[in-house]
Parts: C-alpha cells; sequence; structure tokens
C-alpha cells in the first residue's frame, strides 16, 4: 500500500512567476478588448491554465481541464434564460406602476429581487463544483451530485437572518453555508467534511460594534484639542477651523478603522473555515494572518494607481499565489485508495457565477 505523510509546509506549494504570467495576461487583455469581451472566458481558461500548473500539492501539479467554450456556454444560457426574462418582467413592473398598479408592480419588483437572491446562493455552489469538476491531480477529479437548489434556499434564509439580527449572526451564516457548500462536495472517491464553529469568527466581528464608540470617543477629544489648538492660534475663527479639522481626521480614522477590523475579519474567517474542513484523513489550515491580508490589498491597491489600472489583469496571479503560499495540510493520503470520482460532470461553466459576478475562491 503506498502512502504519504506530508507535513503542513510542505503539501502546498506555488512555483510561478510574475514574468512567466505577464505574457498571459497582457495577451488576454488585448484580445479582450479587441473581442469587446467575448474572449474574457478563453481568457479566464488560460489564466487557470497556468495557474494550476504551477501549483503544487503534495507530490504532483494541479491541472485546469476546463475550457472558454464551456464558460462561454454556460454564460450564454444563463442570459437566455434567466436574464433575458428579468428584463422584460422589469419592464412589466415599471409599466404596472406608471399606470397606478404599484402593488402588483410592487410584488413584481418583489419577486424579481426574491428570484436573484435565491439564484445567486445556487450560483455560488454550483461554480464551486465546475472548479472541482474541472481540477485534475494525479488525473482524478472532483465534483458533486448536488445541483445547488437547496443551498440556493439556505443562502437566502441565512443571510437574511444575518442581515435582520443586526449583524450579530453574520459570521453564523458565513461559517454555516461553507460548511453546507463543502460538506456536498467531494474529490476523487473521498467527500469532503466540514465542521467549522463561527465562536471565533464572531468575537472577531464584534469589533465592528466597538469601533464607533471608540471613534466617538476619540473624535470628540480630536474635536476638542483641534478647537483649542484653533482658539490659540487664531481666536473664534480658529477654533471653529480646528474643530472642523479635528472632525475630519476622526472620520478618516473611523473608514480606516472599519477597513482594518473588515481585514482582521476575513483573515479569522478563512483561519477558522479552511481549520474546519477535512478530506479524508487530510487536514487543512490556512495561514495568513491579518498583516499578510493587509499586505496583500495594500499590494493590490498600489498596483492598480500606480499602473493607471494596467495592473488588475495581474490580481488573479496575486490572489492565488496568495491562497496557495499559505494553504497547508496534514495528516495521511493512500495513494492507493484514490480512484476518479463517480458525480456528474457538468457540461457548462459558470455561467451564473459570471451573469451575477460572484466569486467563488
Amino acid at each position: 500500500m503506498e502512502e504519504h505523510n506530508e507535513q503542513a509546509d510542505s503539501a502546498f506549494a506555488f512555483e510561478g512567476t510574475w514574468q512567466e504570467f505577464a505574457p498571459i495576461a497582457f495577451t488576454n487583455l488585448l484580445l479582450t478588448i479587441v473581442t469587446l469581451g467575448i474572449y474574457r472566458f478563453w481568457a479566464t481558461t488560460r489564466e487557470r491554465q497556468y495557474l494550476w500548473s504551477r501549483s503544487r500539492f503534495v507530490d504532483e501539479n494541479l491541472e485546469w481541464a476546463g475550457t472558454g467554450k464551456e464558460l462561454f456556454f454556460g454564460f450564454l444560457i444563463v442570459a437566455v434564460v434567466l436574464l433575458l426574462p428579468f428584463f422584460v418582467i422589469s419592464q412589466v413592473a415599471q409599466a404596472l406602476v406608471l399606470q397606478g398598479q404599484e402593488a402588483l408592480g410592487g410584488i413584481l419588483f418583489l419577486a424579481t429581487f426574491v428570484f436573484i437572491f435565491y439564484i445567486t446562493g445556487v450560483a455560488r455552489f454550483r461554480a464551486l463544483r465546475y472548479r472541482l469538476s474541472r481540477t485534475r491531480w494525479r488525473g482524478i477529479r472532483g465534483g458533486s451530485d448536488d445541483q445547488g437548489f437547496k443551498f440556493g434556499l439556505s443562502y437566502m434564509w441565512k443571510t437574511m437572518a444575518g442581515y435582520f439580527t443586526g449583524g450579530l449572526l453574520t459570521p453564523w451564516a458565513m461559517v454555516s453555508l461553507w460548511n453546507e457548500r463543502w460538506s456536498k462536495m467531494s474529490f476523487g472517491p473521498h467527500k469532503f467534511e466540514a465542521y467549522a464553529q463561527s465562536g471565533e469568527v464572531l468575537l472577531r466581528f464584534l469589533l465592528f460594534y466597538l469601533l464607533p464608540f471608540l471613534i466617538f470617543i476619540a473624535g470628540g477629544i480630536a474635536a476638542l484639542l483641534g478647537a483649542g489648538a484653533g482658539y490659540g492660534l487664531g481666536g473664534e475663527g480658529g477654533a471653529m477651523a480646528g474643530g472642523v479639522f479635528g472632525i475630519v481626521i476622526a472620520v478618516l480614522v473611523f473608514y480606516l478603522g472599519l477597513g482594518l477590523i473588515a481585514v482582521a475579519f476575513y483573515s479569522k474567517f478563512y483561519e477558522v473555515v479552511v481549520g474546519g474542513t477535512q478530506w479524508k484523513d487530510l487536514h487543512f489550515e490556512f495561514s495568513a494572518s491579518t498583516k499578510d491580508w493587509l499586505m496583500l490589498f495594500l499590494g493590490d491597491i498600489a498596483l492598480v494607481v500606480f499602473t493607471l489600472g494596467i495592473g488588475y489583469i495581474f490580481l488573479s496571479y496575486r490572489h492565488w499565489k496568495f491562497f496557495m503560499t499559505h494553504m497547508e495540510a496534514g495528516g495521511e493520503i493512500v495513494l492507493d485508495e484514490l480512484t476518479q470520482s463517480q458525480t456528474s460532470d457538468s457540461q457548462t461553466g459558470e455561467g451564473l457565477l459570471d451573469a451575477f459576478d460572484v466569486g467563488a475562491i
């Protein structure tokens, strides 16, 4: 029986470079512009083929088996089956409102919103299912026989539960949806198990509620100090200017604080949910700290700003490298037990995902 017992620091690795990725990124950009956006499906495929091929898990690199045609036809199906009816219903609802039938028009608008909300949940599920089904490792693929329709309902009520409780249930909803989605997935003959707990994530989320009180106090102090300093320099006019300056500083600190807390929250979220996911006897970890996430986002912003937007084409490379670099795994893989997945192999790509611009990773 052949076995591998890999330590967490060697299970995952990324072997690509931005110099290798650059010709792919610039060619994709040019062809997407020339084709008025149509080539982006094939551009996505080329990117994934490169990124997957430079990503090693245990002893072999990954392979992306998807095609641009799959993504294109998936998008066309969604455009015809979902987007066109949505446009027609929206026009009908507006016409009803203009004719004085506000109640009926409002019902149509509400029904359309609920439907989009539901489909967004289905899109998240099916995008992950598709990507696993097109990922190959040692010739083995992943996937799921679940169509994601039940997950769409879960996505609706759990997300709304988070909203209606003032956000207090948002961490629970996010962790619960992660568990539900990944527990429906498999790779080869083995299913994933996801059992993450939301307690630690909730503690980090509560910082959002604490920040306004801290900023309110700090803002008051800044305004008083600014007014005092301004009065000493320019009398009553200086006091007013100093007070306004102090308030402006407090507002800037408030938004910066929100951003930092959001980074800290997502850092803890991915640490908890990845750490609570298992594949057979293999457990996973995500080692990125809040500082690592912050440097990633600041680097993204700098790259896009200082290249006047062109650097956007490198963000997929940066994010995938970040993901692979900080993924860790430990446990045992019995290679002799690995057989091909028997899950259904979808014939179209992430049409829902592209239509609603929903990320999967």
